[in-house]
């Protein structure tokens, strides 16, 4: 297995800047999910990765060579994309061997490559299958399979679960999980379901629009995002944001917020002058209704599943849809008014201009 180094990478087609100078670093055995909306750049970022397209500018190195030059075949990547493209009149054990045929390894050797494959993929009962008779799952599995024979430097993962149901979705990326904690291998998976990144990943790249927003642990994504645009796309349901501005820094700033009045939060304003404006974000699981003081919110509608309840609201000083996440079953009336809270130690400030977060005091 290898590192991979990706330095300020472009890529342009014609007029149109796809790739916007991109710096990443990927630990050898790491496991890395690129993650965004669609139209971010993260399936072209790792198109360049594997060679099939040309960078315009920067550097790509695998295992600390420059393969700028190498064609996909020689870069010792592996590549699982989202439509599974096996060969359909080939069974289970050709698909996973044809690939092999190329290296002119013996027939021993493939035999023993595509037996450890299908054991790891607990595949042997389909070995004489043809695609036709496999389930999707099945047939991912293969394609997974057709990779691990070959014993890559690094694995590409181009949203290969977009193709199945939401149960076989959630059981073939543990099989993928634990995959990696068998191979120990450097894996890179493209996907724009960020709840997929945060399971599976070490540690995630956020793109926007062909830019690096942050790349760090799924801890240090959801806790400490580095703006606005990372606090919003990372946790589900997204986080509720709402205007402020600044009162006054120090050692804590004090911001004023319309539903909330004057919050005393522990972050860092610098030299940025009374009067700023600013947003304060809440996530829906840190906004919470009381019987005490609180900001007045009104119940539009609630979707309880037992054993937690989101309730979709408004309150007075944003025109965006608030949402709260409540950890129990919650009965709520549609037009019911209720009062909310929240932990200030739990509320993210970005300024309004650039969406950059405020940062934490120590």
């Amino acid at each position: 297995m290898a590192s991979l180094q990706l330095d300020a990478v472009f890529k342009s087609f014609g007029d149109a800047e796809i790739i916007k100078g991109v710096d990443l670093e990927v630990k050898d055995g790491e496991f890395v999910v690129f993650v965004g909306p669609s139209g971010c750049g993260k399936s072209t970022l790792l198109r360049l990765i594997a060679g099939l397209d040309k960078v315009s500018g920067g550097h790509i190195r695998i295992g600390g060579n420059d393969v700028q030059a190498l064609s996909p075949g020689e870069r010792g990547i592996a590549m699982v994309f989202q439509s599974y493209a096996l060969y359909p009149h080939m069974t289970v054990r050709e698909n996973l061997s044809f690939g092999l045929q190329n290296f002119k390894l013996s027939k021993e050797v493939i035999e023993a490559k595509v037996l450890e494959a299908v054991r790891m993929l607990a595949m042997e009962p389909y070995l004489e299958r043809r695609p036709r008779d496999l389930s999707g799952g099945q047939r991912q599995r293969v394609a997974i399979g057709r990779a691990i024979v070959r014993d890559p430097q690094v694995f590409l993962f181009d949203e290969p679960l977009s193709n199945l149901d939401a149960a076989l979705r959630v059981q073939t990326r543990a099989e993928i999980t634990r995959l990696h904690q068998r191979l120990k291998a450097t894996m890179i998976y493209v996907t724009h379901d960020q709840v997929e990144a945060m399971t599976m990943a070490d540690r995630i790249a956020v793109l926007n629009a062909g830019k690096l927003e942050q790349f760090g642990t799924p801890e240090e994504l959801f806790m400490h995002p580095a703006n606005r645009f990372v606090a919003r796309f990372i946790g589900s349901p997204s986080m509720n944001v709402f205007p402020a501005k600044l009162k006054s820094g120090g050692a804590t700033a004090e911001i004023e917020a319309a539903d909330f009045g004057t919050l005393t939060l522990p972050v860092d304003a610098g030299d940025l002058p009374s009067g700023t404006a600013l947003e304060i974000g809440i996530r829906p699981q840190h906004l919470r209704p009381t019987e005490g003081a609180g900001a007045a919110y009104t119940v539009s509608y609630a979707e309880s599943i037992g054993t937690e309840t989101y309730v979709y609201g408004n309150m007075a000083g944003t025109s965006d849809e608030i949402i709260l996440h409540i950890p129990d079953h919650r009965k709520f009336v549609p037009g019911q008014v209720i009062s909310v809270a929240v932990d200030p130690s739990l509320v993210h400030v970005f300024r309004a201009d650039t969406g950059v977060t405020l940062p934490a005091r120590p």
